[in-house]
C-alpha cells in the first residue's frame, strides 16, 4: 500500500516573483524621474517653482507612498523560496490618475505650478512605496529563511 504524496506547488513564473517586479517597479519609476526631472529643472530655471518645495512636497509624498507599500498582496511561496506580489489597483489609479492631471495642468496657462506639485507628489509616492515594497520583501525572505547572509 501507497501512501498518495503531493505534488510540489507549482514555481511562479519569473514575472510574478518579487525580484522580476521590483525591477519593473524600478524601471517605470527611472522613466518618470527622467522625464519628470528635465521639466521640473525647466520650471526651477526659469523661477517658476522654488527648489526648496520638492522637500517639502517630496518627503510627505515618500512617506505615503511607504504607508502605501503595507498594502500590497504578497505571497509566500516556501516550497520554491519566493516571494510574489499581486497587482496593486488602488495605487494604478492613483498614480495615473495624478499623471493624467499633472498633463491638464500643465497645458493650461498659470498652471505650472500645479503641475509640479503633482510631478513632486508622484515620484514621492513612487518611490517611498518602491522602497517599502523592498523591505517588505526583504522581511518575509528573512523570516522564512530565503536569504543566504
Amino acid at each position: 500500500m501507497t501512501i498518495p504524496t503531493e505534488s510540489p506547488p507549482e514555481k511562479p513564473a519569473v514575472l510574478k516573483r518579487s525580484r522580476a517586479k521590483i525591477w519593473m517597479r524600478t524601471g517605470i519609476f527611472v522613466f518618470f524621474t527622467a522625464m519628470f526631472s528635465f521639466m521640473l529643472y525647466e520650471d526651477i530655471s526659469q523661477g517658476i517653482f522654488p527648489l526648496w518645495a520638492i522637500a517639502i512636497i517630496f518627503l510627505p509624498a515618500v512617506g505615503f507612498g511607504f504607508w502605501m507599500s503595507r498594502f500590497v498582496p504578497m505571497q509566500v511561496h516556501t516550497h520554491h523560496q519566493h516571494v510574489t506580489f499581486s497587482f496593486d489597483r488602488v495605487y494604478f489609479i492613483l498614480i495615473w490618475a495624478l499623471v493624467i492631471v499633472k498633463a491638464v495642468a500643465g497645458r493650461l496657462p498659470h498652471w505650472e505650478i500645479v503641475a509640479d506639485v503633482l510631478m513632486v507628489t508622484i515620484l514621492g509616492i513612487m518611490s517611498g512605496r518602491l522602497g517599502g515594497i523592498g523591505l517588505r520583501v526583504r522581511g518575509l525572505k528573512d523570516e522564512h529563511g530565503f536569504r543566504k547572509t
